[in-house]
């Protein structure tokens, strides 16, 4: 599917946020976990939810939905054995789930996006599980991976942080259920620690002690943990309110995005921050995000290890700040489903802004006057990459087409619905 991104000067409504695709994948694990029935109140509706929802059913889950929230008995620590799990496109499913088929004797992970996930490495966490007695079939780091679980082994445990977080969620969903005690050590550094927090959050909520130490680079879990079967009500998604949130900030509007708390731990509640530091006229109160945007922006710089869902968001808004704009501390983006930072800043040129990159740094010269468009684009697969540019084809001179828009399912399906309705002009199209 294409989308026509057509030049739009005014916005103008009120929006409710989608629910977190990051919590309801969290909170579908851990439901699976627990021996007993969990109830999760407005879950997210996406590709990534969506395939953990699959997976932990075809590893014995029960699940029962409605309109409203979905009941979960779980399995524990004793999945039911599968010869095969298809995570689809969705990488964090993938490695959370990486870590929990250590509990079945043989389970291959399959490889259906070989262009997307098919390409990122996970080695790090293959590093991990084979130090824990768990033997890992793979592709140099890639899938398919085969794991050769059964008895995984508590004790110390050492994880690479470099690359992604995510790797460390992962054994802390799982090492709560061994038998032994575990000690896990970060190595070199840790990517997106808030992401972290939110894991600790909801381990904390299902009753799973972790001991953490306050940079996040040492844990201790104790052993013989079970998970308590819970309610639990997901919130509002920033990573994908980011870019409803940028499009306002770039045109004439007045929107609202509701459902957005305050003291969320998700670390994209930065974007709220930048767009402010950038000059926007916005409020936050009461779980409402108020936008009048003027077409007016300043440059600024930023760390965008805190807010890594949101980076390229705010990298569509600075196209159009005053001055040049910094994000730096964003070289994990390159490991997600596209290199978010050259195939993205590509496809921006084209589009006609004037971008650098650097290994770990995104720089961007703004034009107030806005960038030409009239080109047809590469999504490179990526639902951010697509919420990102139509916030540029929104601002253009001559619009923008994006090809692949489909894949914006990923995180966000009603990401094209709700933008028109607060007046995008936007217009879907299949690809011949």
């Amino acid at each position: 599917m294409k989308a026509i991104v057509k030049p739009t000067s005014h916005l103008e409504g009120e929006i409710n946020a989608l629910s977190s695709k990051n919590y309801t994948t969290r909170y579908l694990l851990i439901g699976a976990l627990a021996n007993g029935t969990s109830t999760i109140y407005y879950p997210a509706h996406s590709e990534d939810s969506d395939a953990m929802r699959r997976c932990v059913r075809d590893l014995g889950a029960i699940i029962e939905e409605d309109d409203e929230k979905i009941v979960i008995t779980g399995f524990g620590k004793n999945p039911k054995h599968v010869s095969e799990l298809n995570v689809g496109n969705a990488g964090a499913v993938l490695r959370f789930l990486m870590s929990t088929a250590a509990f079945c004797p043989e389970v291959t992970f399959v490889n259906t996006y070989p262009e997307s996930l098919g390409k990122r490495p996970h080695d790090d966490l293959i590093d991990t599980l084979q130090q824990m007695g768990v033997e890992v079939q793979h592709n140099n780091g890639r899938l398919p991976i085969t794991i050769k679980g059964g008895q995984p082994r508590g004790g110390k445990i050492t994880v690479s942080g470099n690359v992604s977080s995510q790797f460390l969620s992962s054994l802390l969903f799982m090492t709560p259920l061994l038998e032994e005690d575990s000690e896990i050590e970060v190595l070199h550094d840790l990517k997106s620690k808030i992401i972290v927090g939110q894991t600790l959050e909801v381990l904390a909520q299902a009753g799973i002690v972790v001991h953490a130490s306050e940079d996040l680079m040492h844990y201790r879990i104790p052993g013989g943990q079970s998970y308590e079967a819970k309610e639990y009500v997901i919130q509002g998604d920033y990573p994908g309110s980011a870019a409803i949130l940028a499009a306002a900030a770039v045109t004439n509007s007045d929107v609202r995005v509701l459902r957005l708390e305050e003291n969320s731990k998700q670390g994209e509640k930065a974007c709220v921050d930048v767009l402010k530091a950038m000059g926007v006229d916005l409020t936050h109160d009461n779980g409402v995000v108020h936008v009048r945007g003027n077409q007016h922006l300043v440059a600024g710089e930023f760390d965008g290890d805190h807010f890594t869902d949101a980076v390229l968001a705010m990298v569509a808004a600075a196209v159009f700040a005053e001055g040049t704009s910094r994000f730096y501390n964003v070289e994990n983006l390159r490991y997600k489903e596209c290199d978010r930072i050259t195939d993205y800043l590509n496809e921006l040129r084209k589009a006609g802004a004037d971008v650098e990159e650097r290994q770990s740094e995104i720089i961007v010269h703004g034009k107030p006057q806005g960038v030409e468009g009239g080109v047809e684009i590469n999504a490179h697969f990526d639902h951010r990459v697509i919420m990102a540019l139509t916030v540029v084809g929104l601002r253009s001179e001559k619009g923008l087409t994006i090809r692949d828009a489909h894949h914006v399912a990923k995180s966000y399906p009603q990401y094209f619905d709700h933008l028109r309705s607060i007046g995008a002009q936007v217009e879907l199209v299949s690809e011949s």
